[in-house]
């Protein structure tokens, strides 16, 4: 995510981090290189003029001039202000106090809406809300039918007629969620072009009807400035209360996500971060500056641990690893664990000072398939006990898991190196750190 943008920013700090002072022509030429990073990255022009005018304007300070460690001044600088510019604070959605909470979607054809709308009923359900999808868009082909596979992929209720009018589908969905105790309904409305004057009306027509307690703008996060136009457009005509960048994942620019809502001054709500109805993230502007400048993005990497892990088993795997009982059958279960929190690079891009490292690197998943196929090829005894793995036994497994022996035999040696870590760790309270506990949790 925004890749190009962090490594570009990257290189002007290591700069900046190279004087043992700082002047105010080192500045000016190091805000002339963010300047062209940030236009590089598609951002709004105006906002990159004011962006720079005031980390120039803060940076030239005596305190920082006479600053121990200046280019780390700059960096927190840089920082605040990225905040300051994707809105400073987290913004929830509003709850209705009667149910059901009703929110609005819309956008441009193709922005993700559809996908959007099953990701947030899954976000909220996880909440411990009841949600209901309401197929509101009868232009597009097959616009129903894609939501209701998304509904019966979630098992969430998708509430849907033939008559062909918007307005009058929104209005007795929420006959229909009250009937089915549905707390939450999520509209999925057609995307059009912001110059459909005809297609505009009847979005101001369902929100006069409607009354959505919520109006979310779904922008393309890959597609720039045309986001951010179009944004700016519909809150003219609409009012929405805040803005969604789907495709977050696939973006390594970052000119939407920085430019949008400087512009339209509504705050981002959610990111799309991958294509899985889980991929989906509530924005946290010091998070996403965080991630922006390579420091990482700890607590969501925490959030995801404490959503996927089953805390049981984490208990039991800690037992296993005090009494050296570790093997192949723990080692698979922590595999699908990782696999469940999200793609491998954005999990690794989340830890500080990983992410500038994996620069040029091809992280990929699909690495976890021969491993598992190398297990699942095993007997329950051969994963236990890894050590009676000989010679006629690997080539069995090796031919049972379309994998080879030398690639077995590399598992089982990451496997050794992973236990021989787990006994140092074990260790650590003894050899100074105090009563700190071990908890791989």
């Amino acid at each position: 995510m925004l890749e190009d943008l962090t490594q570009k920013l990257e290189t002007v700090f290591q700069k900046l981090r190279g004087y043992g002072t700082l002047t105010e022509k080192n500045v000016a030429d190091s805000m002339k290189e963010i300047r062209r990073a940030l236009l590089e990255a598609d951002v709004n022009y105006k906002v990159v003029k004011d962006f720079v005018s005031s980390v120039q304007d803060k940076a030239i300070g005596q305190d920082v001039l006479r600053s121990v460690t200046p280019g780390q001044m700059i960096v927190k600088i840089v920082h605040s202000e990225l905040i300051d510019l994707l809105g400073e604070t987290s913004t929830q959605i509003k709850i209705a106090g009667i149910p059901p909470t009703i929110v609005m979607l819309a956008g441009l054809q193709g922005c993700g809406k559809t996908t959007f709308a099953g990701k947030l009923a899954q976000f909220f359900r996880k909440k411990g809300r009841h949600p209901m999808l309401v197929a509101a868009d009868v232009y597009r082909p097959a616009a129903i039918e894609q939501l209701k596979v998304v509904g019966k992929s979630l098992d969430i209720p998708v509430y849907s007629e033939d008559s062909g009018e918007p307005v009058k589908i929104c209005s007795q969905a929420i006959a229909e969620a009250r009937q089915q105790t549905c707390d939450l309904l999520i509209l999925d409305t057609a995307g059009r072009l912001h110059i459909d004057d005809e297609m505009m009306r009847e979005l101001e027509e369902i929100k006069e009807k409607v009354k959505p307690h919520e109006i979310l703008f779904v922008a393309d996060g890959m597609t720039g400035q045309d986001a951010v136009n179009s944004a700016k457009e519909f809150c003219t005509r609409l009012e929405f209360d805040g803005i969604v960048l789907t495709k977050l994942d696939g973006d390594t620019r970052g000119g939407a996500a920085l430019s949008i809502r400087a512009v339209t001054q509504k705050p981002i709500k959610f990111i799309g971060v991958g294509e899985k109805y889980d991929a989906i993230e509530q924005f946290f502007p010091d998070r996403m500056a965080s991630r922006i400048l390579g420091m990482g993005d700890v607590v969501t990497l925490v959030e995801k641990a404490q959503e996927t892990i089953d805390q049981e088993k984490a208990a039991r795997l800690e037992k296993k690893i005090l009494k050296q009982d570790f093997n192949l059958e723990d080692f698979f279960d922590q595999l699908q664990q990782i696999k469940k929190m999200g793609p491998l690079d954005q999990l690794l891009g989340m830890i500080p000072g990983v992410g500038s490292q994996l620069s040029g690197m091809n992280v990929d998943d699909r690495s976890f398939v021969s491993i598992e196929a190398i297990i699942n090829s095993m007997t329950v005894l051969e994963r236990r006990n890894p050590k009676i793995l000989n010679g006629s036994r690997r080539r069995r497994i090796a031919m049972g898991s379309g994998t080879s022996v030398q690639e077995i035999n590399r598992l089982l040696n990451q496997f050794g190196q992973m236990k021989k870590m787990l006994k140092n760790m074990r260790r650590m309270p003894r050899k100074g750190m105090g009563n700190v506990p071990f908890n791989m949790g």
